[in-house]
């Protein structure tokens, strides 16, 4: 197996030391506030598995790059708003690496440090999709 020049947690690490990181309990704070938009980058999986933080928007990893960009065809009007967004994912990894590609786009964004592996734990608030 060749050697990678860049690991997955070297990407981590240096997404890390140059985006804004929000604590659990801070961002339990705000999710009433509607000057937040916490973005969940989970597969949909994961949402249906674990639950979701209330009020949250799903964004898939896959297609945030091009839904932030307003002269992409895929652009959503909600990223064009004047708000504070927060991205989230299960541990940390893929939101920073995401935060910094966003941040690199140019688009403010800060994300979950820890993801919401602890979110429940730590008293925030969680939600089930409907069964069909």
């Amino acid at each position: 197996m060749p050697k990678l020049k860049l690991s997955s947690a070297e990407m981590v690490a240096q997404s890390r030391a140059r985006i804004r990181e929000i604590e659990t309990p801070e961002l339990i704070a705000l999710v009433d506030d509607p000057n937040t938009v916490i973005v969940d980058i989970r597969d949909i999986r994961e949402r249906q598995r674990s639950g979701f933080i209330p009020g949250s928007f799903h964004a898939p990893r896959g297609m945030l790059e091009f839904w932030v960009d307003p002269d992409s065809p895929y652009f959503k009007e909600i990223f064009g708003e004047e708000r504070q967004f927060v991205l989230h994912c299960a541990s940390g990894w893929r939101s920073a690496i995401s935060a910094a590609t966003l941040c690199d786009m140019g688009f403010e964004v800060a994300h979950l440090r820890e993801g919401f592996s602890t979110w429940e734990a730590q008293g925030g608030p969680v939600e089930f999709p409907e069964k069909p």
